[in-house]
């Protein structure tokens, strides 16, 4: 008999080993008979021996007394336990690593093997970065996904910006230059089962089942080395957040119909998130007239002269940016100009980002712009305020753009610099009100960086005495400084009633007519949240007729923060 504990070689007769003093028996539970080491059942009554993890027979007299072990349970004896698995909606990215097996047969098994560690470190950091997990490891492939454990409104958006990042990622710097590492990424949006997938012999705490990972798969084989492509369902949900090659209807293998897949090229140039998210016909707003003409008579008084500032409050979907469309629509015959920043959540680290952005949409700077063409849109851009060469130096500075010989050296201090830029933006601010009246609209300052709320707060200041109305928009979280100020007016828009969603329903509707239960249900489901509201509306719309009322029963209508794609502020 072999010694479970050491291995050495025993009499059938022992009960103890010779050599380690383990026990070599295992005592039966229900009739206490000795059992054989390794065996599962009782050779006398045929009782389970290791269902709760029998315990060894303990030495015979004399013999040497370790300790009592536990056996552990043996999987095709022990019950699986319940599974922890939901439903739910994913963006799921599959990477692969391009000429894996060319680097096995160029490189040693140890140092393939590092450089592999390496590569799926630097991937994962990524994804962390974006707020992504590594569900698991194929080989040199990786699957993850984005929007488990915690879901975001933004998850697709953030699953494609990292997916640029690792395309554009050496994942191997110390590597021999003969090694080149390159990747393929392919992106797919839909529902899935995610959790503990436990069978009798394995268990995996954070799988994902269902079609989408298999179409990433697939799709991941279509992208060039370092190319990112995405299935129609997540392009739709990113809008014109980035720039695409369409690829039309390919035939995958395992699909029965032909899947719409795009290439992702790089982010796109979409002035506001709204815009890039949202068809240019828009919906007829509803249930906010009030809230209009209150930003109609604040417009009005800022254009006199005495500048108005409007805090627009709201939780995610309520309509924040549609009400302040619908503003911009009233006065587009009215001389004016119009100052647009935008917060971003990926951008909250970054200084001076919602400004730097304006600065580069305002001056037309082009992808292929050289840096003396950028520099001089960039005086073009300033020449009303009349700034000095050391000011569009150290604006060309925040930009990124090298000034070479063309601009005199800049010799102050950080914080220097940073007053300078805050004085030459005001002055530039004031220069344009000198021309029209100004509507600033500064969206989602809940992500604003510290350095641009320090300009923001100056900027409110400033204005009270221009013609100027500045209108921001907020989400609950956002910690306003700015109470007390008698220029300073706030708005906190609230859910639509239900009479307003019937008529938000019945206005997505069109010509095509819906029974009064199913908008009564629209209603309900929805709760008031003008993006749910036209979010299910257009998927009755797109259902069959017979298919009507499973797809208002069917709709997933979670909490907003857990809502994967709430892109209307």
């Amino acid at each position: 008999m072999d010694c479970p504990s050491c291995g050495s070689v025993n009499s059938e007769s022992k009960r103890v080993c010779g050599a380690c003093g383990a026990p070599l028996s295992f005592r039966c539970p229900a009739c206490g008979a000795d059992n054989p080491s390794g065996k599962n059942f009782c050779g006398d009554c045929g009782a389970a021996l290791t269902t709760t993890g029998a315990v060894r027979t303990t030495p015979a007299a004399g013999a040497s007394t370790h300790t009592v072990a536990r056996v552990p349970k043996r999987s095709t004896l022990s019950p699986a336990p319940a599974s922890s698995a939901e439903r739910r909606q994913l963006t799921v990215m599959f990477c692969d690593l391009v000429g894996s097996t060319a680097l096995a047969t160029m490189l040693d098994p140890e140092d393939l093997r590092e450089i592999i560690a390496e590569y799926r470190d630097s991937v994962a950091a990524i994804v962390r970065k974006y707020g992504g997990a590594v569900s698991r490891y194929i080989g040199d492939g990786m699957l993850i996904l984005f929007g488990h454990p915690s879901a975001h409104e933004d998850d697709a958006e953030s699953a494609v910006r990292a997916a640029l990042e690792i395309a554009a990622t050496n994942h191997a710097p110390g590597a021999p230059r003969k090694v080149e590492q390159r990747v393929r990424l392919g992106l797919a949006t839909g529902l899935v089962v995610v959790g503990d997938l436990i069978g009798s012999e394995a268990a995996e705490p954070l799988a994902v089942l269902g079609e989408t990972p298999n179409l990433a798969a697939r799709l991941q084989a279509l992208a060039e080395p370092d190319g990112v492509v995405i299935a129609e369902d997540t392009r739709r949900l990113i809008g014109g957040l980035f720039d695409y090659e369409d690829l039309g209807a390919v035939t995958l293998k395992g699909f029965a119909a032909p899947v719409r897949a795009w290439r992702v090229l790089c982010e796109g140039t979409a002035a506001s998130r709204f815009e890039a998210l949202h068809p240019a016909v828009l919906t007829p707003l509803v249930g906010r007239e009030e809230e209009l003409a209150r930003l109609e008579r604040g417009w009005r008084r800022a254009r006199t002269g005495a500048g108005q500032v409007v805090l627009l409050g709201g939780e995610a979907g309520i309509g924040k940016s549609r009400l302040v469309a619908a503003l911009q629509e009233c006065i587009e015959g009215e001389p004016h100009t119009c100052l647009r920043y935008f917060c971003s959540p990926h951008h909250q680290e970054s200084a001076l980002y919602p400004f730097t952005a304006q600065l580069q949409r305002a001056a037309g700077f082009e992808r292929d712009d050289t840096p003396r063409a950028k520099l001089d849109k960039l005086r073009a851009l300033l020449s009303p305020a009349s700034p000095s060469d050391e000011d569009v130096a150290i604006l060309a500075e925040f930009l990124s753009i090298p000034t070479d010989d063309h601009c005199p050296p800049i010799t102050l201090s950080p914080q220097q610099k940073k007053e300078r830029s805050f004085d030459t933006l005001v002055r530039q601010l004031e220069g344009l009100a000198r021309r029209h009246p100004i509507i600033v609209i500064f969206e989602d300052v809940q992500w604003i960086d510290p350095s641009s709320r320090e300009l923001l707060d100056r900027t409110v200041d400033r204005v009270e005495s221009l013609p100027v109305l500045v209108l921001v928009t907020y989400r609950p979280e956002f910690q306003s400084v700015w109470t007390g100020k008698t220029h300073v007016t706030f708005m906190m828009l609230n859910r639509l009633d239900q009479s307003a969603g019937a008529a938000l329903i019945r206005s997505v509707a069109g010509a095509r007519m819906l029974s009064t239960e199913i908008v009564d249900e629209i209603v309900e489901r929805t709760d008031g949240v003008p993006l749910f509201v036209e979010e299910l509306t257009k998927a009755v719309l797109e259902a069959s007729p017979e298919g009507i009322a499973q797809a208002v029963s069917a709709a997933p209508l979670p909490d907003l923060q857990c809502r994967p794609h709430c892109t209307l502020h």
